[in-house]
């Protein structure tokens, strides 16, 4: 059968805009994927230039689970973990030792001697707890909202000392974070110290698989993330930095040398969650909190991120 001038033309036509579509549709995504790449090396450099203003080294991990963007800034150095280990001691808790509640609800009788050898508690130190003693989920929820440092250390009592934790990093599949010590000793922060650190990666990674994966029941995970959502400790760190209409749920964690972290999970309204984790550290052992470095930090992945 003979085509007409009209139908070639027409055929061709429809050929040229087949080819049209898919290479404007390319285009586009190569132009975001630009963009993104610009927002997240203007993250770097503003990460970096925190680090020559407030004499500190900073790691940071951010990560959105709707596009899968990643924002690294020495993100698989090793930093002091310090109190981010109380997260991870009441995941552990929860997955190795309670049944039905049972274990969350069982009393733990402590004393006076217990509260000073860890250097003190908000909630753990009232006199009427030490006479009554807490149930293991309210020495969770002081551990991760409170940063209570009793409560991390009778957790770990139960899991049978700070090598748990190590154990338990390894079996969800982080093979960097280690606990070697107890409170206060394990915020001791020195430079070269390999023992209770972990990577902005490895800790943003496994606070993600508690928070969003199936690390834990979803009983547990939503325990977990009740506990992180009631967070007091970090409203001159994360939740100063980030926009004020995100959900946040984190842990905190501060020791000598200016040492001082933040990790947790941010909800942006209307999206996918974003997962972040700061760590700092400066050369003085005297240096004090930094809350401001974090904030501006966070506020950088942030600003990458959307």
């Amino acid at each position: 059968m003979k085509r007409t001038r009209r139908a070639v033309l027409t055929l061709g036509a429809g050929a040229a805009l087949a080819v049209a579509l898919p290479a404007n549709a390319a285009n586009a995504a190569n132009a975001a994927n630009t963009a993104s790449r610009g927002k997240e090396s203007e993250a770097v450099r503003q990460l970096r230039e925190l680090e020559r203003e407030h004499g500190a080294r900073l790691g940071a991990y951010a990560r959105d689970t709707a596009t899968g963007r990643t924002v690294l800034y020495r993100a698989d150095e090793l930093f002091p973990m310090c109190s981010l280990f109380k997260t991870l001691a009441a995941a552990a808790v929860m997955r190795d030792l309670d049944r039905d509640g049972e274990f969350l609800a069982r009393r733990i009788h402590y004393t006076q001697d217990d509260v000073t050898a860890a250097d003190g508690g908000s909630v753990t130190s009232e006199p009427a707890n030490i006479a009554a003693g807490l149930t293991v989920a309210e020495l969770c929820s002081a551990a991760i909202a409170q940063s209570d440092n009793t409560a991390g250390n009778l957790l770990l009592r139960e899991l049978g000392g700070p090598s748990a934790i190590t154990r338990f990093c390894r079996s969800v599949g982080d093979r960097t974070t280690r606990l070697d010590r107890w409170e206060p000793a394990l915020n001791s922060a020195e430079p070269w110290r390999e023992t209770d650190t972990t990577t902005p990666r490895a800790i943003g990674r496994t606070y993600g698989k508690l928070v969003l994966g199936d690390a834990l029941t979803p009983r547990h995970r939503d325990h977990l993330t009740g506990w992180l959502l009631a967070n007091t400790t970090s409203g001159d760190r994360f939740r100063a930095g980030l926009p004020r209409d995100w959900t946040v749920g984190d842990k905190t964690g501060a020791g000598s040398y200016g040492t001082n972290n933040n990790a947790g999970i941010a909800w942006p309204p209307g999206r996918p969650p974003v997962v972040l984790a700061v760590l700092t550290t400066k050369p003085d052992p005297s240096a004090p909190r930094d809350d401001l470095l974090v904030a501006k930090a966070a506020k950088a992945l942030a600003a990458a991120l959307t």
